[in-house]
């Protein structure tokens, strides 16, 4: 594919207008570079969000004698990451529970042992470097797929709630959430113009990052089908081909994980021994009764992480209403299907939605036609500022369950 081609794929089509030499890397990079300045106010308002967070958690480490760049490069699930780019995957199944290393996804440690290896600093650089580089891969396909359905205002409010959610100083952490989130809005984004054979790559590319990645492989497979169908014959070959291409990049890392470990189901078998198995959502349902209705072990940061679950189901709902286009709907849908019908861990899950940015879009064309921008300031400013609390409250002072 040529680098006209390639720049074409990520370019709204309602936003290019023809020009002479399409065809040449000139024009290539005049349509890059319109598209760039298009989305400047989006990326320069998520940079301001994000700046936000990082400057209050490094007053608040700064306060408890910690440093800010362990904090974000090697906590929690960053060590596991970190371990299969040092160390590879185990080669056995095992019976200790929360031990295998298998329950992790290859694609990040595979980029971070790669771009270490021509690069100067260690892995845990390199893994926070690529994870603030992803972030801003995502908020311009954040931008995009809101700019393409209701215009720039829409796509740049959308673009900032993303970094403003509570959770996201995960994003600037050495985590596979901003990786995941940038190939699945460009993925979506590709499937609203149409362009299959990359929806069904990214989607590929989505498959080996996050086992979330089933809910995009389904949005991306369902909409291509439903276009093969319909479409035009020369369209066709390419709605199936992405069709079938989207969950083969899940697909191939399940069926390796039981190879390895000499198992047709290993893959699960590695995900019942860190106990997440779908339970439908019983769980979720008894977590949810124990923090926000009996109020049993009060504790702030699972009240806020339980509080968003509800309000992401509401938001769906308000989704569904408002018809959103089918493939955004299959993804947020079946994201917190898997998400809140797990009977794993409790505590991350709001860490778990944070690629479903499409679940912001009622709240986001609120926003944008509020006649008032002092109004959408304030509500983004709070967003803001409570954002940055929280991500600093959760890394430095919340110390997980009891």
């Amino acid at each position: 594919m040529s680098p006209a081609a390639t720049v074409r794929a990520f370019v709204p089509a309602s936003r290019r207008p023809p020009a002479p030499g399409d065809g040449s890397a000139t024009g290539a990079r005049d349509r890059l570079l319109r598209a760039l300045r298009r989305a400047a106010p989006a990326l320069l308002g998520y940079l301001l969000v994000r700046l936000c967070g990082l400057l209050v958690l490094a007053k608040w480490a700064h306060v408890r004698q910690q440093g800010v760049w362990p904090t974000l490069a090697t906590s929690w699930d960053s060590s596991w990451y970190l371990g299969i780019a040092d160390h590879g995957y185990t080669d056995a199944l095992g019976t200790d529970f929360n031990e295998n290393n298998l329950a992790f996804f290859p694609l990040y440690p595979v980029l971070v042992k790669a771009v270490a290896a021509v690069t100067p600093g260690s892995r845990a650089s390199v893994g926070l470097l690529l994870a603030v580089g992803c972030s801003l891969l995502a908020a311009w396909g954040i931008f995009a797929v809101g700019d393409r359905l209701h215009g720039r205002r829409v796509g740049i409010v959308l673009t900032v709630l993303w970094g403003a959610l509570p959770v996201g100083i995960v994003q600037w952490m050495g985590y596979t959430e901003s990786l995941f989130t940038a190939l699945a809005a460009w993925s979506l984004y590709a499937v609203l113009s149409g362009r299959w054979l990359w929806a069904g790559s990214l989607a590929t590319l989505a498959g080996l990052t996050r086992p979330t990645a089933i809910a995009l492989a389904a949005a991306v497979s369902v909409a291509a089908l439903l276009a093969w169908r319909r479409g035009r014959p020369g369209e066709r070959g390419a709605a199936l081909a992405g069709a079938l291409m989207a969950p083969l990049g899940w697909l191939a890392f399940v069926a390796w994980v039981g190879l390895r470990v000499g198992r047709v189901d290993g893959y699960f078998a590695v995900q019942r021994l860190w106990r997440n198995e779908w339970d439908g959502g019983v769980a979720t349902l008894l977590h949810l009764r124990q923090y926000l209705v009996h109020m049993t072990q009060p504790q702030l940061f699972l009240v806020i992480v339980s509080a968003m679950l509800v309000l992401s189901v509401v938001l769906f709902l308000l989704c569904a209403a408002d018809r959103q286009p089918l493939v955004l709907l299959v993804f947020t849908g079946v994201l917190l299907l898997v998400v809140l019908g797990s009977g794993g861990v409790y505590f991350p899950r709001a860490r778990f939605l944070l690629p479903g940015f499409p679940l912001l879009l009622p709240i986001a064309q609120a926003l944008a036609r509020a006649r008032q921008w002092a109004v959408v300031a304030v509500v983004l400013g709070t967003a803001t500022l409570t954002s940055a609390w929280f991500g600093a409250y959760m890394l430095l002072v919340w110390r997980g369950p009891p």
